[in-house]
């Protein structure tokens, strides 16, 4: 997925703001984390979830991207269950080379 694919026309003003901010990130990794999350989860999210989806996102693009692909032990007051959720979102950060296409694809015959 490279973009928005679902209509913000159902949510709350709250909503559509999130979910536009969660695809206008500024780094296209997180892009791909926090939109797809949003576009799956952000209509059941509760108030209280959106609190903390909120402070989650107030957080620097560098440090989400490292806790996110483990280069960084995750803080604790990051380690929360809705924090899990999100990364559980996160796309191949793996670059994408020639050996890497013949190790996922097979070697070319």
């Amino acid at each position: 997925m490279t973009g928005l694919s679902r209509t913000s026309a159902d949510l709350d003003p709250r909503r559509r703001r999130i979910l536009y901010r969660c695809w206008h990130r500024g780094i296209r990794e997180m892009d791909l984390v926090f939109g797809s999350f949003a576009e799956a989860e952000i209509a059941g999210l509760s108030d209280v979830e959106l609190d903390e989806f909120e402070a989650i996102m107030a957080e620097e693009d560098h440090d989400l991207h490292a806790w996110i692909t483990g280069a960084q032990v995750l803080p604790e007051e990051r380690d929360t269950p809705l924090f899990a959720r999100v990364a559980a979102y996160k796309p191949d950060f793996d670059p994408v080379t020639k050996a890497s296409l013949e190790a996922r694809l097979g070697k070319p015959q």
